[in-house]
């Protein structure tokens, strides 16, 4: 700051004095700019300070969170218990509640496992076990009655609906399903569902060409790869696997788990070669000419009829399976009828119609 100096011999008393005055404001002020430089600068400090330490509180936030999705998806319950535990989530329904409806980074069947423990088909998807299930569809039927009064006569109208919908959906877009239910067999298999009485035809029809022109899908698991469902198998090892145009017997890797029979070359694969879903199979100790100690899996209601199962052929594409039953060979008798024991632990029948059917005795049981 430049100031003009006057010539002090030309000034008076007075003038000299002020002269000095402003001398001395002007020291001050330059003193108290540059306090001022320092505790900004000092705030911009603390600013820095601040944000790199929020961001390490984030960083490792999203890692403990990353950590208990996976812990989730391994075992739901152990999951939220240590989301509870580091704080990352309330022990209210209502914030579980809200972490599962969001279901970020979540596999949807432990979802469904968890509520069946303790939004709907589009939001989880079913787990396998009829008593989960069970438990699942009642909690929906008495929330979905008391959110919407007087659409149905009782809870069990809407448990039964739910699972014909559910049915519906799967015979008229499976193409698997050849034979497709007209409309008169949808309303005939709700007849006498609402306490006695029938449920009205239009919102039968409603329901029946809703589905049939649009059908409701269950969305991809966020669980990223298929690595979180082999870490608690029920049972794993190596075996040989009869298979293959010529057929040969080859050494896969077999992990046994969520009622899947999987196989993979190798036990570094991430992906299986293939899948055998076990629902409504059975397994049985056999003799082969070629090889001991075998197990077959087949289906039973189904002798000469195609196993549904997948693999993967010589492209890397995934195909349809085209055994009609499965020859194993274990190393040895007691390998072998450990795999028996294990798969028909592990072995589970379509469960919705035996639901259904005693929940519409229930329902008949009432009149």
């Amino acid at each position: 700051m430049d100031l003009c100096h006057p010539d002090t011999a030309e000034l008076n008393s007075g003038e000299t004095e002020e002269l000095q005055r402003i001398k001395w404001h002007r020291k001050q002020l330059l003193e108290d700019i540059q306090k001022l430089k320092d505790e900004i600068s000092d705030v911009f400090a603390q600013i820095d300070c601040f944000e790199m330490a929020e961001e390490s509180r984030m960083a490792q936030k999203e890692k403990e969170l990353c950590i208990g999705r996976k812990k989730f998806n391994m075992d739901p319950m152990k999951g939220i218990q240590y989301l509870i535990e580091h704080k990352l989530l309330a022990s209210n329904a209502q914030d579980i509640a809200r972490f599962l409806y969001k279901g970020e980074g979540l596999n949807k069947t432990a979802i469904g496992t968890y509520l069946g423990e303790r939004q709907f088909l589009w939001s989880f998807r079913l787990p396998g076990e009829a008593q989960k299930i069970d438990r699942m569809m009642e909690t929906f039927a008495t929330r979905y009655c008391l959110c919407n009064p007087g659409v149905f006569q009782s809870t069990d109208t809407c448990y039964v609906l739910s699972f014909s919908i559910i049915m519906l959906n799967t015979s008229l877009h499976n193409p698997n399903v050849r034979d497709k239910p007209p409309f008169e067999r949808f309303v005939s298999m709700n007849r006498g569902i609402n306490d006695g009485s029938d449920l009205p035809e239009e919102q039968l029809r409603n329901l029946f060409d809703s589905i049939k022109s649009e059908p409701f899908s269950i969305p991809e698991d966020d669980g990223n790869d298929l690595t979180h469902t082999f870490f608690n198998p029920d049972h794993e090892g190596w075996l040989l696997k009869l298979g293959g145009r010529v057929k040969t017997w080859k050494r896969r890797w077999f992990i046994l788990t969520d009622s899947c029979l999987y196989y993979f070359e190798f036990t570094t694969d991430k992906e299986p070669r293939g899948i055998i879903p076990l629902e409504n199979l059975s397994v049985q100790q056999v003799d082969d000419p070629k090889k001991p100690f075998c197990l077959e899996l087949y289906n039973p209601s189904c002798r000469g009829q195609k196993i549904k199962a997948c693999k993967t052929d010589g492209d890397g594409k995934v195909v349809e399976g085209k055994h009609e039953s499965y020859r194993i060979s274990a190393s040895s008798a007691e390998e072998r009828d450990r795999w028996i024991q294990a798969i028909r632990a592990s072995i589970t029948r379509v469960p919705f119609y035996d639901l259904v059917s005693a929940r519409k005795k229930k329902i008949a049981n009432k009149q």
